[in-house]
């Protein structure tokens, strides 16, 4: 139970305090309003897990209450209470969105064990849609490897992951500190929550801020656009990029960070959130703050617990593992058999530099393996290391792989004169792809379809 917090609308004050003193006793985070306009009040600026309403309040009574509050949020539950129990009065509520209706005296023990029935099946069905963002293959271990420099990073990763802490994550770009984000949310305590993953790089000014925090673009709630604060209630909000978060937006981050609050553009309110924040950057941000591009308050905050990904090319005992791994999910994708890499692949991969890390390793498997061709099992076909080699020395020479697939295809053409069928065989694809990569190239003159 992670801050729970339950709101109580009711005019009675020695029903309100009961209430209050036994729920508080079981744990859960109380707030208590008398009437329509409080409860309005609280639950816009502090968004309840559940709400217990008292059918009749001094300024109107729960079925004109309950459909403000579910145009706000129809995903908390409404329990409502009342003297004046009936039939009609129940169905009326129910339609109107409460959850349950129970007469009062309420008896505490029963009412306590339908809020856990409400809270757990609300818990259930955000564990369900974060579960459905999650990729379908699952998270990627970001620890595969035996080197020195990864069995530390995993050590100290495991100890990060159950603080609610902010964390850091520095590296290179490709080295996979999206992964590590992810990880560290699903091995921690917000792990079947939502999970948001933000280039801060895409916002630019003030961008960001409507990003976060969301907007109200005019009186009815149905105008009113969420920010990526309210969908990710109760989970984790990953910041990649996070030196690009504008100099004047970086005070208002910090205050979202250390006061769990925060105010939708266009609102004089301030929210309630309960978010975990994981941020990533590519550089080091203590020059930042010297050149006065990144505030020292925050650079503080989110460097406070920290995790820095070695590059590729200081880790490449992991090369086999790393490849390994990649390769059984490129198989699994193209629905082919065991892929595995022979010796002169390993040794062409533990010879190259890697500038795009890991993320550069899983492009040329991928371009290799489609080049290869689904009909061949690399592991005992020759070409497969041969392309691996080609693949890394033409790299070295051109850059791009986009280039060298290119060229290496204008090659096959020349050898084999021009005839795209035998191209095609020898490439170890379908005619039907050699085609649609020499569209995609531009490379359709001289060429002849018969073998």
């Amino acid at each position: 139970m992670l801050g729970e917090r339950i709101l109580i609308v009711e005019d009675e004050k020695e029903t309100r305090g009961v209430l209050r003193d036994y729920l508080e006793d079981k744990g859960y985070e109380i707030a208590t309003a008398e009437t329509c306009a409080l409860a309005e009040q609280i639950w816009h600026t502090s968004r309840p897990d559940i709400a217990i309403l008292d059918y009749s309040l001094s300024d109107g009574n729960a079925l004109g209450l309950i459909p403000r509050l579910k145009a706000v949020d129809p995903s908390v539950p409404i329990i409502i209470l009342t003297g004046y129990g009936s039939i009609d009065l129940a169905v009326e509520a129910l339609k109107l969105g409460a959850d349950l209706f129970l007469p009062k005296p309420a008896e505490l023990a029963a009412l306590h064990l339908l809020i856990q029935r409400s809270l757990d099946s609300r818990r259930n069905h955000r564990q369900q849609l974060a579960e459905r963002l999650r990729s379908s293959r699952g998270i990627m271990d970001p620890f595969l490897g035996k080197s020195d420099s990864v069995r530390r990073l995993a050590d100290l990763a495991h100890k990060l992951a159950l603080s609610d802490a902010p964390v850091l994550i520095r590296g290179e770009a490709g080295t996979g500190k999206g992964t590590v984000a992810r990880w560290l949310h699903h091995n921690g305590p917000r792990a079947g929550e939502t999970f948001i993953d933000l280039n801060c790089g895409r916002f630019p000014g003030g961008l960001l801020d409507a990003e976060l925090c969301g907007d109200v673009l005019g009186p009815v709630a149905s105008q009113n656009r969420p920010g990526l604060l309210e969908i990710a209630q109760k989970g984790t909000i990953f910041l990649d990029e996070i030196e690009n978060v504008d100099f004047q937006i970086q005070p208002k981050l910090l205050k979202i960070m250390d006061e769990k609050q925060f105010r939708k553009l266009g609102e004089v309110c301030d929210r309630r959130v309960d978010v975990r924040f994981i941020v990533a950057t590519q550089q080091a941000t203590l020059p930042l703050v010297l050149r006065k591009q990144f505030r020292d308050e925050l650079h503080h905050r989110v460097s406070w617990t920290s995790l820095s990904l070695p590059p590729l090319r200081e880790r490449l005992e992991d090369l086999p593992m790393l490849s390994a791994h990649i390769l059984r999910e490129l198989a699994a994708d193209l629905g082919i058999g065991n892929l595995e890499l022979g010796g002169v692949a390993l040794r062409a991969l533990q010879g190259y530099s890697w500038p795009g890390n890991i993320r550069e390793l899983r492009n040329v498997l991928e371009r290799v393996v489609l080049v290869t061709g689904k009909d061949v099992s690399p592991s005992q076909d020759s070409r497969f290391d041969a392309h691996v080699e080609q693949y890394l020395a033409g790299i070295g020479r051109s850059g791009t792989l986009e280039e060298i697939e290119r060229g290496y295809i204008q090659q096959v053409l020349r050898d084999e004169h021009g005839r795209v069928q035998s191209a095609a065989r020898k490439l170890g694809i379908p005619r039907s792809s050699l085609y649609h990569k020499l569209k995609q190239y531009k490379m359709g003159s001289g060429l002849r379809s018969a073998s």
